[in-house]
């Protein structure tokens, strides 16, 4: 699968990034390098896929090297979004061996986290591919790599939520909570959200009652997030609606469960673990003097 979404951030935000990390591995250099190697060395490696992954962070690998010494040459042999067998390579670099060896952990951690979410994303969309229900994501990343996470889920076949608070309504358990404290119900916060806010904003709110997904639609929500509520409550709830509100489902969900909830006839999948539980995948930079083929 090649890629097909926006590239994650601006060139000023990605070298911003790139640079912080670099900074934050080597704040003074890297001294074990300097200690061995003459500054003149060159060298050459192999970006090798150890597992069956989805490519995401090419973009990244580049800015790595661009930001440390623009004599090294990135050849990307895959684009991000690609699907890789283990033991394929997909990148090669050639220069200053100082360079190569100055950027490899901070190119590999981006890769292989990145690589991990789109790897995990990929493997849900499988789990649900018979079924429309859309695949989509949270604002459970890690700070200041927000971007690159979503990113690296709409490579992996999901779909963006929100990317912040400021751009997506969103009323959850707590406002709930604390609104009835002031006697305002689950209709009456959906139709102060609707009266103080611009029309373009959609209306979402969270539901784990059959009467909250009543209310909810009496209230003008245009869609109901069902929050840790079972398949069966949940395929209740989705014929309640009738199509008259988006529907979607979160907590909970895994690999071995997913498909249950997409049966249950669901607009949309939630899932944190996306972004806040991807486990790294396999990836190794493998350096060799210039000269070897």
């Amino acid at each position: 699968m090649k890629s097909h979404v926006m590239h994650p951030l601006s060139p000023f935000e990605l070298e911003s990034l790139v640079n912080a990390a670099l900074k934050e591995d080597a704040p003074h250099g890297d001294i074990t390098t300097r200690a061995l190697l003459d500054p003149t060395l060159h060298a050459q490696a192999n970006v090798v896929a150890k597992q069956n992954l989805t490519l995401a962070g090419v973009v990244v690998l580049h800015a790595v090297f661009r930001a440390l010494d623009p004599a090294v040459v990135v050849t990307a042999k895959f684009e991000d979004g690609a699907t890789l067998e283990a033991g394929q390579t997909f990148a090669t670099l050639h220069g200053p061996a100082h360079a190569i060896l100055g950027g490899e952990r901070v190119a590999l951690n981006f890769l292989q986290h990145l690589s991990g979410i789109a790897t995990l994303t990929s493997r849900f969309r499988a789990e649900i591919r018979h079924y429309p229900t859309v695949l989509v994501d949270t604002r459970k990343t890690i700070p200041g790599l927000r971007r690159l996470e979503k990113w690296a889920v709409a490579l992996g076949g999901g779909t963006n939520h929100r990317m912040s608070l400021s751009d997506g309504v969103l009323i959850k358990d707590n406002h709930l909570v604390l609104s009835e404290a002031q006697g305002i119900t689950v209709r009456e916060a959906c139709r102060k959200a609707k009266e103080r806010l611009s029309h373009h904003f959609r209306i979402c709110v969270e539901v784990e009652t059959l009467e909250h997904v009543v209310q909810a639609l009496d209230g003008g929500a245009n869609v109901l997030l069902l929050d840790n509520v079972p398949p069966p409550l949940v395929k209740e709830a989705v014929d309640l609606v009738k199509g008259r509100a988006h529907t979607q489902v979160s907590g909970g969900i895994t690999l071995e469960n997913v498909s249950e909830y997409a049966a249950t006839g669901v607009d949309s999948i939630s899932i944190g673990a996306l972004t806040h539980s991807a486990p790294a995948v396999d990836i190794s930079m493998d350096v060799l003097p210039a000269f070897s083929q």
